[in-house]
């Protein structure tokens, strides 16, 4: 296996291990507003940090792509 396809393989699981972060943290986040229950308890990084696995995990074409859009989208 070479050092090309290791780093693909690894995108990928950044890629998977983002998605399902995203589901579980976020409808657990979802769940908890809709019952009423406090979420003052969750902290404002562990609603980013699975994005964070989906960034690492794209391609270097669509990274470049993403910062583009923060830096039109908050550009004042």
């Amino acid at each position: 296996m070479g050092l090309t396809q290791l780093i693909t393989l690894f995108k990928q699981i950044l890629l998977f291990i983002g998605i399902c972060g995203v589901v579980v943290i976020y409808s657990g986040f979802l769940y908890l507003m809709f019952t009423g229950q406090p979420t003052v308890n969750l902290s404002w990084y562990s609603l980013l940090s699975p994005w964070v696995c989906i960034y690492f995990g794209l391609t270097r074409k669509q990274q470049v792509a993403v910062r583009k859009w923060f830096y039109n989208k908050f550009n004042l």
